[in-house]
């Protein structure tokens, strides 16, 4: 009778799981399904888009072929400094929205207003906004300018590593804004833990340092990924992205094979990240 009600609260589990993603699934199949198919089929092909309706004749690989070979240069000299920012800019992105979200999670006064602060950027800033701001130079910190940052890092590293660094250098204020999701998803994230869990280490006496090493990072490693999942998507669609605005209307054909080549790049990427966060965060997994 146990096992049987145990099996039947499992199910209704599995039932509202499955409810609170058919919206999503619905409005994939309805919205999302047919047009990522189309656009995999038209990579195969050369789109015409004439008066009487649309030619398409069939090249086989060849769209995939002049991409990554012939014409690669296009294609490679901007993912591969793009990667070097990325890298960079990841390890920021989530260690600046723990940080956030850790001093958020405290009682003090005009709570509600800091977060509300670190989470309307999301909302009112658009890719036109974000690309207007960094041409006009607006996303720096003052200090870098001031101290002649960028003359130290290019003494320090490799012309290849420099530029992508301070790429992101030029930039970190505006891309920052875009940590609202990240700050909200780790507040979440530190709420799950109990608070007697902290109480009773503090009567331990346990230091500050030791609460976040042994309780804090351990409790938050499944929000860390998922954290690191969505902040590598976000970037890989970023408005300054150099491979998505190689992604144009002229040729249908050739842009609907980078945009698939892309997919399996962003696909590779993030499965190099799930071995990695699997290995480091192993030990923190093991003591829970």
């Amino acid at each position: 009778m146990k096992r049987y009600r145990r099996l039947k609260a499992e199910t209704v589990s599995q039932l509202e799981g499955a409810l609170f993603l058919a919206p999503w699934i619905v409005g994939f199949l309805l919205f999302m399904a047919f047009p990522i198919g189309y656009s995999f089929v038209v990579s195969f092909h050369q789109v015409k888009v004439l008066a009487s309706g649309i030619s398409m004749t069939y090249k086989g690989w060849d769209n995939y072929k002049y991409i990554l070979f012939t014409d690669g240069s296009v294609f490679y000299s901007n993912l591969v400094p793009f990667l070097r920012e990325a890298l960079f800019m990841i390890p920021v992105i989530l260690i600046f929205s723990l940080l956030i979200s850790i001093m958020l999670n405290r009682t003090f006064p005009g709570r509600l207003f800091f977060r509300g602060v670190f989470f309307l950027p999301v909302i009112f800033t658009t890719g036109e906004v974000i690309n207007e701001f960094i041409s006009q130079g607006k996303g720096s910190m003052g200090f870098l300018e001031r101290y002649n940052v960028a003359s130290y890092i290019n003494d320090l590293l490799p012309h290849s590593w420099a530029t992508p660094i301070m790429a992101v250098m030029s930039s970190i204020v505006l891309v920052l804004w875009y940590s609202g999701v990240q700050i909200l998803l780790f507040l979440a994230g530190r709420q799950t833990i109990s608070p007697t869990v902290y109480e009773a280490a503090r009567i331990d006496g346990a230091t500050p340092w030791e609460t976040f090493w042994k309780i804090t990072l351990p409790g938050m490693i499944p929000f860390i990924l998922l954290n690191c999942i969505y902040t590598i998507v976000d970037l890989f669609t970023f408005p300054t992205n150099p491979v998505i605005s190689k992604v144009s209307t002229s040729d249908y054909g050739l842009s609907s094979a980078l945009a698939w080549i892309y997919f399996g790049v962003i696909f590779i990427f993030l499965m190099i990240m799930f071995v990695i966060f699997s290995r480091m965060t192993k030990p923190y997994k093991e003591a829970v």
